[in-house]
This record gives C-alpha cells, structure tokens and sequence, in this order.
C-alpha cells in the first residue's frame, strides 16, 4: 500500500511555491506573523474550498479531525477560527490575486492547442458578469439596492480551457460597461460581449489596439449601409453588410466602419444582429464565435455550485477578495492538474473526488482514475458457497 504524501500535498506541489514566496513578501504578508503564516491561511481556505465547508468552525472541527496528516499536506501551524478570521480580515488580498494571475499564466499554454467549438485561430475571450447577493446588515459597504448588497464579478475567461484571464470585483451598482475602463485588450485577439456592453466610444478602443469584437446589436440601432456580400439563406445568415453609424453622438465615437451580419436562430425561432469590427472572418462564423459566450455563463454556475463564493468566511471587503481570488486560485489548479495528469474527467468530477480523499496517501493519479488494483478473490477449498447450498 502507498503510504507516501496526501492526495492534498501532490495538488498543492502544482502551486509555484517560488512565485507564493514572493506575492507574499511583495505585500508584508507575513509581518508580525509567529507560526499562522500565509501558506496557512490560503491552505486551509483552498481545504474548505474543495470539500465545501461552510463557516470556519467547520474548518477548524475537520482540520483538527486530520492533525496527524496536517504536517505531511503542507500546513505548519494549528487551525483556529479565530485566527484564520484574523488573518482573512488583515492579510492583502493581492497575495491572492497575484498567485491567481502566476497559476493563470501556466494553466493557459497547457489549453492553448484545445478547441472550443469554433475553428478560428486567434485568442478568443468571453466577457461578461455575475452578481454575488449579500446582506447588506453585514456587507454595509456592498452597496446594490436599497434592501439588500451585492457584489460583482466582472470576468474575462479564454475559451481555450475556460481559464478565467482577467476578473474585476466591484460592488453590485457598477454598470457592466464601465468595467471595460479596465480591460487593456489584447492585439489581434477576439472579445464575445452580450449587448450590455455597447458603447462605441469604448468598442473604438478596442479597434485602436487592433483587437477585434463580436457584440451583439441593440433593435434601435441607427446606421447607414455602405456595401453588402451575398450569403447563403440556408445556412440561417440573412445579411452581411458594412455599415456606418448615423446616431449624432455613436458617430462621433465610433467613425470607423462596421460589419452587421444578421442571422436567424431557427431552433429558438429569433432574429439576432451582430456587430463586429472584422471584416475578413466567413460570415458564418460570427454567429458561431458568440455561442461560444455561453461558455462563460457555464463557468459562473461551476464556481457557484462547487466553489465557496456565495458564502463568505469574513464581512470586510479584503476577506471577501481574498476569498474570491483564493477560490479562482483553486479552480485553476484543478484545470492544472487536469493537464498535468492527464485525467479525462471534466472538472466537476475532478473536484468531487478530490473533495472525499484529500488526506488520503495514494497516488493522486489513482484517486482522479479510479486506477486502483483489484484484489483477488479466494476462497477455502472447504467453504461451502451460497449458490453451493
């Protein structure tokens, strides 16, 4: 039998310790820190994140049930609810958000060669929003509606792995264009964005960085026609046009020319226009290139579900980061050792497992494939079976 490392200390060797290391020392993390260090705390936070702990009693009670492996997993210090609330309270929540962005930059060369439903060669990312509800009597500072608080996750995912790229958390009353301020785009990449999101003075800054769009049309759209290309009616395209907009203030913001591809949903039965700024791309492929959005609304309901971003372990607005940055922090890990080991599972399943054996000593391979050897059955000469009776 395999009495080697923990199924959690074989994920968490995936973490740049290096680059930790440094995130904390950037910060002062561990100033004025006796024995419950940062690698502690964002352990234990990544401990309730995979098996779905839902206060930090719960923490404590189960960290404290596993003493004798603690050690062995990584962890240097006792668990205590009081602590780990300090420590969520105080602590920068950059620490957490640059070891997200250094676990960001390994996981996305290891999906880079996937496809995503579309065959299009260029990085292509989907943006869009979530809201998180909170009480406002204990997140005073959440500020949503008069009744009750919310925050914001503003999110970039590339397709290519639905690795989350990019994430700007506000407070529930920041409007979903405004965090396109934000964004610095990519050259050359392509941008999925529903239509909360128009607004051509800051789409214009998307062509001036010679990145692209695919956004869609709102009904009330003012323009004017200056070319059109045949298109095939049976594939759904109903145009392909190049357009200018005529709207006093939409052409001063956005004077340059642009693509309107019109195509009708026969499974849902509804007309959709899209407005993009390439012209090169099949016609057919814009339409395509937006389903693929849906990805980003897949990844919102996982981390929600299985993920501890609805419930937080502390009401300040550096614990509710930390919390949220440490979560992404995990679900990339999870989409790491995915490549690493090369387990065919989908992530859902990968978290479930790991969930039941984090501080078993096996070899985290045979937990995530079920590789393990039968033993053989035998039995006496002597004994009788039932079928024998």
């Amino acid at each position: 039998m395999h009495t080697g490392r923990t199924v959690f200390s074989q994920l968490f060797e995936l973490m740049p310790n290096y680059e930790f290391a440094k995130c904390v020392e950037r910060y002062n993390g561990n100033w004025h820190t006796r024995e419950f260090s940062c690698l502690d705390q964002f352990l234990a936070m990544a401990y309730a994140q995979l098996t779905g702990c839902v206060s930090l009693r719960q923490i404590e009670t189960c960290l404290a049930a596993m003493q004798p492996k603690l050690y062995h997993s990584g962890f240097r210090a006792a668990i205590l609810r009081s602590t780990l609330a300090d420590a969520n309270e105080r602590r920068d929540w950059h620490i957490y958000f640059d070891l997200a962005q250094a676990l960001i930059r390994i996981a996305r060369p290891l999906y880079s060669a996937d496809s995503f439903g579309a065959e299009l060669d260029q990085t292509t990312y989907a943006l869009d929003s979530t809201t998180v509800e909170l009480c406002l009597s204990l997140f005073p500072w959440a500020h949503y509606q008069h009744d009750h608080g919310a925050v914001k996750l503003h999110t970039l995912i590339d397709l290519r792995g639905n690795i989350p790229c990019w994430i700007y958390v506000s407070d529930g009353k920041l409007a979903d264009v405004t965090a396109l301020d934000e964004l610095v785009p990519e050259p050359g990449a392509f941008y999925i964005m529903d239509r909360g999101y128009i607004d051509f003075a800051r789409l214009a800054v998307f062509t001036t960085n010679l990145s692209y769009f695919v956004i869609r049309a709102r009904r009330n759209l003012v323009y004017s026609r200056r070319a059109y290309r045949p298109v095939n009616h049976a594939t759904g395209l109903r145009s392909d046009q190049t357009i200018t907009l005529r709207g006093h203030k939409s052409a001063k913001r956005y004077p340059c020319p642009l693509r309107y591809v019109s195509y009708y949903d026969s499974e849902y039965h509804r007309k959709l226009i899209f407005l993009t700024n390439n012209f090169l791309l099949d016609a057919l492929k814009i339409p395509q290139i937006y389903k693929c959005r849906w990805q980003v609304e897949l990844f919102f309901r996982w981390i929600k579900q299985h993920l501890r971003i609805t419930a937080f372990f502390g009401t300040s607005w550096n614990a509710v980061k930390s919390q949220i940055w440490i979560a992404i922090s995990v679900y990339v890990l999870i989409a790491i050792a995915k490549k690493h080991f090369a387990i065919n599972r989908s992530m859902y399943e990968i978290q479930q497992i790991l969930s039941i054996s984090l501080f078993e000593q096996v070899p985290i391979y045979q937990v995530l494939t079920s590789n393990f050897p039968q033993p053989e059955t035998t039995r006496s000469c002597k004994q009788l079976s039932f079928l024998d009776l």
